[in-house]
Order: structure tokens, then C-alpha cells, then sequence
């Protein structure tokens, strides 16, 4: 694994070379095929993963047996941070959505890192801090909003995530399928199909195949958020 490559990671981002090879000397780089489990809900596990290359989706087993996703994660999000505290119960599955390549650091190598580089728990935290905004106005959003509303709020998620700003248009690209989305949103596909037709409609976005563009990034958070 190219040094280089982990200039691109946020969470290493501001970090200068010295210890961007402290991290390459101790992390692991793995490949994993579409469709595999990296992560078992109930597993034991002491590591922080990084997202390479590729897209997981974090998941959890509905009673009636249906797969409940909670997030997906693309190249340069990271998951696994209880990592920090040692060996902890996963409470979520984490899934590959296409083939992918991991960066793992184990929790003794990650205390070691973090003492030479602090500016990577500054990351983790401001991170989180992000995360935990968006999860708030996600639950809020799926207590107080019709269906509609709810798609626009995941739609809003993918665009923090997943979306390319421009000019106050948000491309993603490399948008979920709508049995995730609505398994995300937690309602029928068939649901989704026809909320995001409104949405078309109302002009707030425009949607070609795996690729949705929200026309007035500002405009749908203001009305949606």
C-alpha cells in the first residue's frame, strides 16, 4: 500500500509523511469481494477499519428476518472506532456492496499510532461529531415526516456522503438501489418508487439510472431537513 494512497483519507488527510508511514508500517490492507460479511453483529473484534476503495453498508437483522441498513460507507470513511477502547461486541453487520479494499488497525497498533499522532483523534472526533448530527436529523426525520420526506432526508444523507457539490447541484453518482434505500427509510419499495417520482416531478431532483442529481442543494435541505 502506496503511502500516497493514505494522503486521500480524511482521517489521515493533515497528517505529514513520518506518520502517514507509522500508519503504513502498522495496518493491514485487504481485499474483499461484493457480498462478504466483514463484520458479524455479536463478533468480538478490536480493529478500525478504513475504506479504500469500494462501498460497505452497515447492517442489522430485522425480527421478521429482513436486512435493516443503518449506513454505507465509501472511500475514506472509516467504522469500527469503539476500536479505540479495545475488544467490543459489533452491534451491526458491515457488508461489501462492491468489491473493496480495507484498511485495518488493530486496537494495540491504533493506542500506538494515536500517541505519535494526535491529530488523528482530533479527526475521529470531529468526525463522529458529524456523524452523530446526521443520525439526529435522520431519526427525526423518520419520527415526523411523510414518506416523501423521509426519502429526501436519506437522499440528503447520501449527498453528505456520497455526493459531489457543484455550482449548488449534488451529483451521487453511485446511488444505493432502492430495496436499500428503503430498507434504509424502512418502508416498501414500491413506496420509495413513488415518492421519488414526486420529488422528479416538484423538480427537486433528476435521476438517470444509479445517478441522481439534487438540483438546489440548498433549496431541498431547507424544505427537507
Amino acid at each position: 500500500m502506496e503511502v500516497i494512497a493514505l494522503k486521500s483519507v480524511p482521517l489521515f488527510s493533515d497528517l505529514p509523511d513520518v506518520e502517514l508511514q507509522t500508519i503504513h508500517a502498522h495496518s493491514c490492507r485487504q481485499f474483499h469481494k461484493k457480498n462478504t460479511m466483514i463484520l458479524f453483529e455479536e463478533q468480538l473484534d478490536s480493529r478500525l477499519f478504513v475504506v479504500l476503495k469500494g462501498r460497505v453498508k452497515e447492517t442489522g437483522i430485522c425480527e421478521d428476518g429482513r436486512e435493516a441498513i443503518f449506513s454505507f460507507y465509501t472511500e475514506g470513511d472509516f467504522f469500527g472506532e469503539m476500536a479505540i477502547f479495545g475488544d467490543q461486541v459489533r452491534t451491526t453487520n458491515i457488508v461489501t456492496c462492491e468489491d473493496s479494499y480495507i484498511l485495518s488497525l488493530h486496537h494495540e497498533n491504533l493506542q500506538s499510532i494515536l500517541k505519535k499522532c494526535p491529530g488523528i483523534f482530533i479527526n475521529l472526533l470531529k468526525e463522529l461529531t458529524q456523524r452523530l448530527r446526521r443520525k439526529g436529523e435522520h431519526i427525526k426525520s423518520l419520527v415526523f415526516q411523510d414518506a416523501t420526506g423521509k426519502l429526501a432526508s436519506t437522499l440528503l444523507q447520501f449527498a453528505d456522503n456520497l455526493g459531489d457539490l457543484n455550482r449548488g447541484l449534488v451529483e451521487i453518482t453511485r446511488l444505493p438501489a432502492q430495496k436499500d434505500i428503503a430498507s434504509m427509510v424502512g418502508t416498501s419499495r414500491e413506496t420509495i418508487s413513488r415518492s421519488m417520482r414526486l420529488l422528479i416531478e416538484k423538480g427537486f431532483i433528476s435521476k438517470d439510472r444509479g445517478r441522481l442529481v439534487i438540483r438546489d442543494y440548498a433549496n431541498f435541505r431547507a424544505s427537507f431537513a
